[in-house]
């Protein structure tokens, strides 16, 4: 039995009947992180002794003749901005490369609770600045697909261990695709809660108002079972709520499915490929017995990427000012170079701490804050977030989800686009809208194109996660793909 291809349901039954121990389950991943992870670099942190010792724990309990729950002696992997307590948490950035967490993310505590194994910490983009998982400061991911080609970001890490079978499942963070990105680039499946769905307590943030944690795993079942679990109201995040719109389960019955297909979303730009495999999917629900239905949404088309990377490095610029070479994290004072005063500490330790693309988001958000320019650019991209969520409220009176490509395209090839950043940011299209209006979405593969895996997006209601998951399940256990 090859241990580390199992999913969720697969190992939990296996640790019940005995055919397996946690110990072993955990060893054979760790043993295959050994083997092939200088390959992928999915790992900054791994966390050997802590995770061994997690699944001694579900041993014990299972020799004991104990119920376990479904995530007891199961390992996954957290993408190094989510805290893990006693654990390095660098964020994929130098200025953070020493910072052990104090204490656990509330999701982590969940999981910890259900006696989940914690594999290690994934590498990510910077601070969750990018799309390919190329903007780290330890170095890129490659792809497990093909090595010349990125997992996405800015939860890359998590999406290749999954997809490369380091790890069960892992936690990404979602703030304009980053985990239904990498989630299409290497074919696994990501889920993008509503906003306030899962407590961002112990998220290093990066835009508050858009952040969200969120599963990647192998199967659109196992993304429940973790939803499930780490979802709910926190005292400690005053944004998390709990769900009041659960949707009964509609695992077999699409017959009455209204399925919105926003026909800008298939306009210039999309790869001839992705928008083939990505309609044919599409067609799978109508064969199903799904209504079609095409729709508009102008506002989100048009404005939801420029209102994005207008609000995000606002609030990237807000959150990141924490790190001024005072408090934690790298200082030039530690180093023994010269700081001749205050200011100099503050501004040699950031400009040698945050890598490019982090200095640049800051100072877009800065200047978009400043004097003079705050209403001109950032009170009117909050103005357009309002017609953009609008755009969703309307189209959401006609259908029951959206259907869309979670990319444009497939993964493309390190360093293809990082010396342009504008069209690094062009990947995440048809996903900023999501998070602008704070609506689930989760991508499911449903093709290639070659080799290259290929993302079909899921946007339901607020808070219809089940639904969105039921309906993403139809298609996976069609074996259409």
């Amino acid at each position: 039995m090859e241990l580390h291809k199992l999913t969720i349901t697969q190992a939990h039954q296996g640790l019940v009947k005995r055919e397996f121990s946690a110990v072993e389950l955990t060893k054979a991943f760790l043993d295959r992180i050994e083997k092939l992870d200088k390959k992928f670099f999915a790992y900054l942190t791994i966390t050997k002794n802590l995770a061994i010792s997690q699944a001694k724990t579900t041993d014990s309990l299972i020799l004991r003749e104990k119920e376990i729950p479904i995530l007891a002696g199961i390992p996954l992997a957290v993408k190094d901005n989510i805290l893990v307590e006693d654990v390095r948490c660098t964020a994929a950035s130098k200025i953070l490369e020493s910072y052990i967490a104090p204490y656990d993310a509330t999701c982590i505590k969940k999981l910890k609770a259900q006696g989940a194994v914690i594999l290690g910490k994934t590498n990510m983009d910077e601070f969750a600045m990018g799309s390919s998982c190329e903007h780290s400061a330890f170095g890129p991911t490659k792809n497990p697909h093909d090595l010349t080609r990125v997992p996405g970001g800015s939860s890359g890490g998590s999406a290749a261990a999954v997809a490369g079978n380091l790890c069960c499942y892992a936690l990404g963070s979602d703030t304009c695709g980053s985990i239904r990105q990498p989630g299409s680039f290497c074919g696994v499946v990501g889920l993008k809660p509503t906003y306030g769905a899962v407590s961002r307590y112990g998220l290093i943030a990066m835009a508050s108002s858009l952040d969200q944690i969120g599963p990647i795993t192998k199967t659109v079942k196992d993304a429940k079972i973790v939803f499930d679990v780490i979802s709910g109201k926190d005292p400690f995040d005053s944004t998390s709520v709990e769900s009041k719109s659960k949707v009964k389960s509609q695992k077999s019955k699409v017959d009455d499915l209204r399925i919105g297909v926003p026909k800008e979303y298939f306009a210039k730009g999309i790869d001839p490929e992705v928008e083939k495999i990505v309609k044919s999917a599409i067609k799978k629900y109508e064969a199903l017995g799904a209504n079609i239905e095409e729709v508009s949404l102008p506002y989100s088309t048009e404005h939801a990427l420029a209102t994005y990377y207008i609000i995000m490095p606002s609030e990237v610029s807000a959150n990141l000012a924490r790190y001024d070479g005072i408090k934690y994290g790298y200082s030039v004072t530690s180093n023994r170079q010269q700081a001749t005063s205050l200011l100099d500490v503050y501004l040699k330790s950031r400009a040698e701490g945050f890598g490019e693309e982090v200095r640049r988001r800051i100072m877009l958000g800065t200047y978009a804050l400043s004097a003079g320019y705050y209403e001109a650019y950032y009170l009117k991209a909050q103005k357009i977030r309002t017609l953009i969520r609008k755009d969703f409220e309307r189209v959401f009176k006609k259908v029951d989800v959206l259907m869309t490509p979670t990319s444009p395209t497939p993964a493309f090839k390190l360093g293809e686009k990082i010396v342009d950043p504008l069209l690094m940011y062009l990947s995440d299209i048809y996903m900023g809208a999501v998070n602008l209006v704070g609506l689930p979405a989760v991508s499911i593969p449903c093709g290639k194109v070659t080799n290259l895996p290929v993302g079909l997006q899921i946007i339901g209601k607020p808070f219809e996660e089940d639904r969105i998951l039921d309906i993403a399940g139809i298609f996976e256990k069609s074996n259409c793909l």
